[in-house]
């Protein structure tokens, strides 16, 4: 039987996180989503961030009896998206892959009193539970959910500037599609984060042929020599990039065309 483009891009989300963690630092998956501190530096960061609000908590708990619980954001990574959020500002953001809501509410939480957050996933299983947790903290008309892969939805939208912020967090292969899609309509010095782009360590280990790994690390090559962005790569948890769109191409780069 042949599979529908949801599972296929279940599929390849999970390959992105919990296969490459398994293969480089093996364990179960849980825990500490960063292959690059130790227990006493990372419980010392933890303690010293703001906690998660109790509703982050409920739906950490929730998330974690799922067979891909290694896809949500930690805790300190959703902290940072809230104040990233709050201090852009954003009238619109979007973000590529939603899973169960957590790193939206995170989000949501951040954007000012006229600002909306659009979501894009492919599971109604997993955005169900989003919508149960962002209704319990008030934020569901922030929100705006699109289902479908997220390549289509993204091509459906206006190549015009209108978002101020994105979160890419969805299957790895696809990280170079979503990003030439999003760009063009990205507004001058908007900002787009993008999540797992150390691949546990994966991606600097040359002989990986895990296609989560070999994507990602392209991804990156290419996007640190896009003369549209300025970019910082961030050891948070699993790797964070944070990019922002320039005004205008740096002088004497030519910028790389984008996805049709």
């Amino acid at each position: 039987m042949s599979r529908n483009p949801a599972q296929r891009i279940r599929e390849a989300t999970a390959l992105g996180a919990e296969t490459v963690r398994r293969e480089i630092i093996g364990g179960s998956g849980r825990g500490s989503k960063s292959a690059f501190l130790n227990g006493k530096i990372s419980a010392y960061l933890t303690e010293h961030s703001s906690p998660p609000e109790e509703v982050l908590v409920d739906l950490s708990a929730v998330t974690a009896t799922l067979p891909e619980a290694e896809m949500q954001v930690p805790a300190e990574q959703g902290t940072l998206l809230t104040i990233l959020t709050a201090a852009i500002a954003p009238r619109r953001a979007i973000e590529v892959g939603t899973f169960t809501g957590y790193s939206a509410l995170c989000i949501a939480r951040g954007l000012p009193a006229d600002g909306r957050l659009l979501c894009l996933d492919v599971s109604e299983e997993w955005t169900a539970i989003a919508h149960k947790h962002w209704a319990r903290a008030g934020v569901t008309d922030r929100i705006d959910l699109v289902l479908g892969p997220a390549a289509d939805s993204l091509a459906d939208l206006v190549e015009e500037p209108t978002f101020d912020l994105a979160f890419i967090d969805a299957d790895k292969v696809s990280y170079q599609r979503y990003y030439d899609l999003l760009v063009p309509r990205m507004n001058p010095n908007g900002v787009i984060i993008v999540d797992n782009v150390l691949q546990y360590g994966a991606v600097v280990r040359p002989r990986s042929d895990n296609p989560a790994v070999v994507a990602v690390r392209e991804f990156n090559r290419l996007l640190v020599a896009d003369s549209r962005v300025q970019v910082v790569m961030l050891p948070i948890a699993d790797g964070l990039t944070v990019a922002r769109k320039l005004p205008s191409p740096r002088d004497g780069d030519q910028p790389r065309s984008s996805a049709s």
